[in-house]
């Protein structure tokens, strides 16, 4: 049974969260916070990139976009009027798989933002005028893109990695071919067949009861039916058995970015913890762990060097993501390879991994400072099934790491011989030695 703790500020957990599934299928979890007067209000719909074929790649993003510029109901002016009012904030945007959204205001206007929140997923217009308007915008955005080194790096990193037939290996964006020719209709007809409150789950966390709050979610979106399509297994992405490389150049520019990466594994998959902490050790912690302590700081080659592991539910990347002055693009990339076979190599030393130990458990209590923190972990955990419990055990699961499981990890999933590399360059090298 729910029970409300009174030590607010510790973990969340199935003490103090209520988790209940209304009959239409949501999901809804609800927290107390009385120590401010307000509420956050954050969730998902199971919508997105992965429900559109490549040959309109763009599509969800853009039906997303269009949708949070005016209902059946409610004017564009009219929508936003109305939330800056009573001095809220609203959103929605897209994703790979999902549709996110979200809501902050006071406690006090709970239901007022529920009522926008579902007359948004449910009625949007379409109205011609702001399809052309989210479609300049888009069109303006992938413009940017092409002359921005660190997107088109990303754009050809993940062309590189992922199979033709895999979500991953598209852009969400879009291209200009597909977003030119998406109409209102197409847009409509995508939002028919893919919003449904099947599988949404909403977190709504702060100054209201957690009956209260059910009452509320169940008044505003109780009575909204309907399922979306079952979605295909996504297919594989299997690992990489040769070097894939690719360099482009884009006039105008300075810098160089590079990308050096592999698929990484998905955030059920049972390497996922080790690969957290063999990441941290990499290219997170200090001053971008390892790999800025060997490229920027030892030998001054770097602006930036940072390692990402973005496991979801896909094999999202596991990437080395570099800015560098354009003469030292292939030594860095050598330092890179260098450091990653010695991590493959040798164990991390105990004291080392104590320190990222110790960073990984006490950085938790700050990520759930905020009701907007809290309601980001309890997301994390409905999505990928890990229990309410997740955050009370998070600390004896990282303190349970081994150095063994890391460089067995890293043995996995690291590989510095067959790999993706996707650079873009100025078109006219700099004659600079160093790049930081």
């Amino acid at each position: 049974m729910y029970r409300r703790k009174t030590q607010q500020r510790s973990f969340p957990g199935p003490e103090d969260v209520l988790r209940q599934t209304l009959p239409n299928g949501i999901t809804l979890l609800v927290r107390e916070n009385f120590d401010s007067p307000a509420v956050v209000m954050s969730g998902y719909v199971q919508a997105g990139a992965e429900d559109t074929p490549p040959d309109v790649a763009g599509l969800a993003g853009f039906a997303t976009d269009v949708m949070q510029r005016g209902t059946q109901q409610r004017s564009f002016e009219q929508l936003y009027e109305e939330v800056e009012s009573i001095g809220a904030s609203f959103g929605v945007s897209g994703s790979t798989h999902i549709t996110s959204f979200g809501a902050k205001g006071l406690a006090e206007y709970l239901p007022l933002l529920l009522d926008i929140l579902n007359d948004v997923l449910r009625h949007p217009a379409w109205r011609p005028e702001q399809v052309e308007k989210a479609r300049a915008e888009i069109l303006t955005a992938l413009q940017e893109r092409e002359h921005d080194t660190a997107q088109m790096s990303s754009l050809v990193f993940h062309e590189l990695v992922y199979p033709e037939a895999h979500p991953y290996h598209w852009s969400g964006l879009g291209y200009p071919e597909t977003i030119g020719r998406l109409t209102a209709t197409d847009l409509e007809q995508f939002h028919t067949r893919h919003f449904a409150p099947q599988g949404m789950v909403l977190v709504v966390i702060g100054a209201v009861k957690a009956e209260t709050a059910v009452q509320e979610v169940t008044s505003a979106l109780g009575d909204w039916q309907g399922s979306r399509p079952a979605r295909a297994p996504l297919p594989p992405a299997p690992p990489l058995t040769e070097r894939r490389e690719r360099r482009i150049t884009i006039p105008d520019k300075t810098q160089s970015n590079l990308i050096l990466g592999w698929p990484g594994p998905e955030r059920l998959h049972p390497d996922f913890i080790p690969c957290f902490v063999a990441n941290t050790i990499l290219g997170v912690f200090g001053m971008y762990g390892r790999l800025g302590q060997s490229v920027r700081v030892q030998n001054g080659l770097a602006y930036y060097v940072y390692s990402s592991l973005d496991g979801g539910i896909g094999p999202g990347p596991w990437d080395v993501v570099a800015g560098v002055n354009p003469a030292n693009v292939d030594r860095v990339i050598e330092l890179v390879l260098a450091e990653l076979r010695r991590f493959r190599d040798t164990l991390v030393p105990a004291a080392e991994l104590e320190d990222i130990k110790s960073y990984l458990t006490g950085s938790l209590p700050l990520q759930l400072e905020t009701n907007e923190g809290v309601a980001r972990a309890l997301l994390n955990i409905e999505r990928y099934h890990l229990g309410l419990d997740y955050l009370q055990r998070y600390r004896d699961m990282i303190m349970a790491i081994t150095a063994s499981q890391v460089r067995e990890a890293a043995r996995r999933w690291l590989d510095p011989e067959h790999f993706a590399l996707a650079v873009v360059n100025p078109e006219a090298p700099a004659d600079a030695d160093h790049g930081g």
